[in-house]
């Protein structure tokens, strides 16, 4: 039995993949020719419209939402000195509620230093090492994650608005070609679950366009919050890719693109998901 055992797992792997592709296709017919009947509707829809109504409640209702105890705590560690310049957020940005409306809606943006566009979260690691001094943070450690829920909590109900940058125009396209690029052991895609099979099932759960409309988000799969970098790296495990690094060049490429793919939807800050 051991010795057929790389020949099963092989099959498992292909009944697998092929199980992920294999939807209603008179469903996706039905998709395709009503947003061909309608050129000028907006088709895209936040993850927020796939999910159920108890969900959708739980993070409307502020009470109910878990993330806002990280933004609470996000709000305390703004205002809290930290490293050798014993400098807080609030030393240098103030009132977050004023300084920080419609930041999270336009990042990533170009790094002056790194010559690169980062996320709002690699933006939060840079401030802490270099202007605060301080040790840096460990990704989706519980500390910068209420940092980013706070500072994208300002931004709530804002569009999405990335930045109009010609530096980005590089990066942009690299995005585009890891949204659509196959890859790992089961050869699929970003665009082929997210755009071509968007609205219909992958078991019983519902398969959504992949807009980063509420991040950092609450998933109750994971009994936490996450950034949208870990919810990257989760879909490239899930198709047995080798994922990109936290706060590589690569993530911060295909988040440009999301976010442009994304421009002019409503940050949800802070989102609930299943």
């Amino acid at each position: 039995m051991s010795a057929f055992s790389p020949v099963l797992r092989c099959a498992g792997m292909l009944v697998y993949a092929m199980a992920a592709l294999l939807f209603s296709s008179t469903a996706f017919a039905e998709k395709k020719q009503e947003q061909s009947q309608n050129p000028e509707t907006d088709q895209r829809r936040s993850g927020f419209e796939f999910m159920g109504a108890s969900t959708q409640a739980m993070q409307l209702n502020e009470a109910l939402n878990p993330g806002m105890l990280w933004v609470k705590d996000g709000e305390v560690l703004w205002g809290k000195a930290a490293g050798k310049s014993q400098l807080s957020c609030a030393s240098c940005h103030r009132d977050a509620k004023v300084s920080m409306r419609g930041v999270a809606a336009r990042y990533p943006a170009f790094d002056e230093g790194l010559k690169r566009p980062v996320d709002l979260v690699q933006r939060i690691k840079l401030c802490r090492t270099a202007k605060q001094l301080a040790e840096g943070f460990r990704s989706e450690s519980q500390d910068l994650l209420s940092l980013e829920a706070y500072v994208a909590y300002q931004s709530r109900g804002m569009p999405i608005a990335p930045p109009q940058d010609s530096r980005l125009k590089p990066y942009i396209a690299a995005g585009l070609q890891r949204f659509t690029q196959r890859m790992g052991q089961l050869d699929l895609s970003c665009a082929q679950c997210h755009e071509e099979r968007a609205g219909l099932r992958l078991g019983s759960s519902l398969i959504p366009q992949a807009h980063p409309t509420g991040y950092p988000v609450y998933r109750l799969e994971w009994q936490g919050m996450g950034s949208l970098q870990r919810r990257l790296r989760g879909c490239m495990s899930g198709v047995r890719a080798e994922p990109f690094a936290y706060d590589s060049q690569e993530l911060a490429e295909l988040e440009l693109y999301l976010a442009i793919r994304a421009k002019g939807m409503i940050t949800e800050g802070i989102g609930v998901r299943p």
